[in-house]
């Protein structure tokens, strides 16, 4: 279906954007990141999200991302964020001129984990599907928008009912860069029920 801009609120607005029906774009700010705690013991919570509510169970939402990120950490992708301590990210990280980082991180009252797999830092471009099936996510990752990769299941403790989910972009360290967001839809469960689930409708 049609992915409607209009619906999507700032939970943190950058200083420099540009939103159309077709297409938004974001110009990250240095040191603007999400983490909790885990490992580096800080506490980073001021990265732009742009995000609509839902308290609709079963969807995916795909979006297709375009970045020119160039500095450690730089990162672009969507985002479940229901407040500073329980949200899920999928995205690439920048690390260097050989590889950067495709993976997630989920963080679940107040603690964050990282999971990821090493890329060519050359791909300035990737797809991502975030699937719910009530209170559990998937994030899937494409080079074409249509063949798509499981990248993470996870579960937020707290993803219950209304949740927010949409995109966000990033700039940990000393670095600005551009991410462009198009191709966004809604639709229904791309993540089917396991065999032996009951069929949506009956849960």
């Amino acid at each position: 279906m049609k992915f409607d801009v209009a619906k999507l609120q700032w939970t943190r607005e950058p200083d420099d954007y540009r939103i159309s029906p077709e297409k938004i774009e974001i110009t990250t700010k240095p040191h603007t990141d999400l983490w909790q705690r885990t490992y580096y013991h800080f506490r980073n919570d001021n990265a732009p999200v742009l995000q609509m509510k839902t308290s609709e169970p079963f969807f995916s939402f795909v979006v297709k991302t375009e970045f020119a990120s160039h500095h450690r950490f730089d990162q672009c992708g969507v985002v479940v964020y229901l407040d500073s301590e329980n949200w899920i990210k999928g995205s690439i990280e920048y690390e260097n001129d050989q590889f950067q980082h495709l993976g997630s991180v989920v963080t679940n009252h107040g603690y964050s984990d990282w999971a990821t797999t090493e890329i060519d830092a050359n791909i300035k471009s990737m797809w991502y599907r975030l699937s719910r099936r009530e209170d559990d996510f998937r994030i899937e990752c494409s080079e074409d928008g249509i063949t798509y990769r499981q990248i993470r299941i996870c579960h937020l403790l707290e993803g219950t009912g209304e949740i927010s989910f949409g995109i966000y972009a990033c700039s940990p360290e000393d670095s600005s860069f551009l991410a462009t967001f198009t191709h966004m839809e809604l639709t229904e469960c791309k993540w089917l029920a396991h065999d032996g689930q009951a069929p949506d409708n009956n849960l």
